[in-house]
């Protein structure tokens, strides 16, 4: 019997692995083509790229996982039921619930998994991508140079630069600042490198002119070999990063820190997040328990088990969907966060007391008679 058990448990695992990776693959596709705009429109390598879409993947992945042991449960068990493979073990004297436990088995590893996404992995992995977004943001390069366009990085300033190199090298710069007063200056430079001095940041320009309209209509022109452009007016007023409920960790949700005012307007929306992560790892039984019940839930048929498997289907589409509506809907009422938990608890305990109650004779009929019949021959 063990041995069955860990053919069935083989079989399970290998293809939710495999679904696991092609549906993990579809979804940061579609997701990686959002951060495609650090290539375009912010100037930063394929690294940053990689990184950025590495980094967003744990939540893919665990939002996926459930997903994975619905489909690879229907999968594999109907290949197994059409196959009369769960048929012969019926017919050996396997309880319906020991035919059932090795996919029970599959979902409590997978169920484990995504917990451990939900409470350590993704908090830390969306903290960094918080940071490295952070950091681009902060790239004076990417905000104020685009090679051959005027930009406007700040209200009443314009930047234009030819061409701007891989070591950072800016050729043929203007400006033009216009202060609140309508007086306009202007600075054009042959070339230019944005630099720190005593901490702060600044763009250094060599070779060029700097123009002023007097209140007077006088234009005053000077040249210079050296110019220091301040650029802490144009960067200032970012503050600390403030985390979100997707970048938190589990104590940070259902203790926030109340002195901060975010924090004391929001507890209720971290609070329905905080349990929607404890949630989110019952689907994978829930899941399980549907496709089980799909396939082991009735008799044997020799065309197929098409309608029982859209039925499941079905009914994991609304009992995710009640998740989801719960987990908003407790924003507003915490009462309702029991509700996270009861959808896919109700969904499992459903689906293995039929599964359970289902005698394995009506699964098991067929072969008995066909292995008395070659006896006889």
């Amino acid at each position: 019997m063990r041995l069955l058990e860990r053919y069935l448990f083989r079989q399970l695992l290998v293809s939710v692995v495999w679904t696991t990776a092609a549906l993990t693959g579809v979804a940061v596709l579609t997701s990686s083509l959002s951060a495609l705009d650090l290539i375009v429109n912010q100037h930063q390598n394929a690294l940053i790229f990689l990184e950025v879409t590495l980094l967003a993947t744990p939540q893919v992945v665990a939002m996926i996982l459930p997903l994975a042991m619905l489909i690879a449960g229907l999968m594999a068990l109907n290949r197994l039921q059409t196959e009369q493979e769960i048929v012969i073990c019926f017919a050996g004297g396997m309880s319906p619930w020991r035919v059932a436990s090795p996919a029970i088995r599959v979902a409590s590893l997978v169920a484990i998994l995504v917990l451990a996404l939900n409470l350590w992995v993704q908090p830390a992995c969306f903290r960094e991508l918080r940071a490295v977004i952070e950091a681009v943001r902060g790239d004076l390069a990417a905000v104020m140079i685009n090679p051959g366009q005027f930009t406007h990085p700040a209200p009443g300033l314009t930047v234009y630069a030819q061409s701007l190199d891989q070591s950072g090298e800016i050729k043929n710069l203007f400006i033009n600042k216009e202060s609140p007063s309508g007086r306009s200056s202007t600075v054009m430079a042959s070339e230019g490198r944005f630099a720190k001095r005593n901490g702060a940041p600044v763009l250094i320009m060599r070779g060029g002119s700097y123009q002023q309209l007097s209140q007077t209509g006088v234009l005053n022109t000077m040249s210079f070999d050296e110019n220091v452009f301040d650029l802490r007016p144009f960067i200032a007023g970012r503050g600390p990063i403030r985390y979100r409920q997707s970048d938190r960790y589990l104590h940070e949700l259902f203790f926030p820190d109340l002195r901060q005012s975010w924090d004391a307007e929001n507890r209720n929306a971290l609070l329905a997040e905080g349990h929607a992560r404890l949630a989110t790892p019952l689907y994978s039984l829930a899941f399980t328990a549907l496709a089980l019940a799909a396939v082991l839930g009735g008799s044997f048929s020799r065309i197929g088990y098409g309608r029982r498997i859209a039925m499941a289907s079905a009914a994991a589409l609304v009992v995710r969907v009640t998740g989801f509506v719960s987990a908003a809907a407790s924003a507003s009422h915490p009462w309702l966060n029991s509700l996270q938990y009861a959808a896919p608890l109700a969904c499992f305990a459903i689906c293995m007391l039929t599964v359970v109650r289902q005698h394995p004779a009506r699964g098991a009929g067929e072969v008995p008679a066909r292995l008395a019949v070659g006896g006889a021959a």
